[in-house]
């Protein structure tokens, strides 16, 4: 059964993002000037974040996405390659790489800008295909396919037509829903209305929260979060905990299983700075486990 799951890789179509530290004090005010305590540009971006996490957790990846004709290009294809993601299929287009700005502060929460630079500059390839033919093939013969909402709707439509997992954080909830998610209540409420709307399963990320699994008809599962010893950085976690989770379905474990693995990477995510360069292995992840199960 095992060999038969890793037969079926798994797939991410997203962006790839060169991150812009900026590290603050404190958020600027409007028309305010403020110096950084430090500045630097590591790999990132929501789809190459969830590839390198997926890989480093030993389950054969593919990264579909685009790069641009500079530096920051050569940085993420370094990060992805080394992280063990097949790259057969990322393309290098005019123009720049799509970069982010992250304001992080002390406390290690963040706030993103990003520009979407070669993650926006998909274009038509045969007919009325943006995807290549053979990433295409890849694509349907994967055991998950892992989108973002990074690069443009229609080459997610192009990918998959319907998805199975819905996986919004609880802002991004509140506004697919015009609902408040603010409470365990209101986050269950919230993720019924996207199951009335069609969606087989909704997986709330909660941050210090937890997580949340919906399914129709069945009672919603709750996973704590796994508290790391000290938070450095967010960015990441929420790709991270996506991509674990999905490899841990795609190795055939249990619901509630997936979450707690999920939850253990995001532990470790959050405890390095940068996104892929916090993203953690297979054995990391054990640890936080076989530590969880005598506290």
């Amino acid at each position: 059964m095992g060999e038969l799951l890793l037969a079926r890789p798994l797939v991410v179509v997203g962006s790839a993002n060169a991150d812009m530290y900026v590290e603050l004090d404190r958020m600027p005010k409007e028309g305010e000037t403020l110096a950084a305590r430090n500045g630097q540009t590591l790999p990132g971006g929501k789809g190459a974040n969830q590839a390198a996490c997926a890989a480093r957790l030993s389950f054969p990846t593919f990264f579909v996405g685009q790069v641009g004709k500079d530096g920051n290009a050569t940085m993420l294809r370094d990060a992805l390659q080394t992280s063990g993601v097949r790259l057969d299929y990322l393309n290098t287009v005019s123009g720049p790489t799509g970069h982010a700005i992250v304001m992080l502060q002390p406390n290690g929460l963040n706030s993103i800008v990003i520009v979407g630079g070669a993650n926006t500059a998909w274009k038509k390839r045969t007919g009325s295909s943006t995807i290549p033919v053979q990433a295409e093939e890849t694509i349907r013969k994967a055991g998950a396919l892992l989108l973002q909402r990074e690069i443009p709707d229609d080459v997610n439509i192009e990918a998959a037509k319907y998805i199975t997992v819905l996986s919004p954080n609880e802002t991004e909830l509140a506004r697919l829903t015009s609902m408040p998610t603010e409470t365990t209540q209101e986050v269950v409420r919230a993720a019924n209305k996207c199951l009335d709307m069609g969606v087989k399963q909704v997986l709330v990320k909660r941050g210090v929260q937890g997580s949340m699994l919906a399914k129709a008809d069945e009672s919603p599962i709750l996973q704590p979060a796994i508290p790391a010893p000290a938070v450095v950085d967010t960015t990441g976690a929420g790709d991270t905990f996506t991509a674990a989770f999905t490899v841990a379905i795609l190795e055939g474990k249990e619901p509630a299983e997936a979450l707690r693995f999920a939850a253990a990477a995001a532990s470790v995510c959050v405890r390095a700075k940068g996104a892929i360069p916090s993203m953690p292995n297979r054995k990391a992840v054990d640890e936080v486990l076989k530590h969880e199960q005598y506290v």
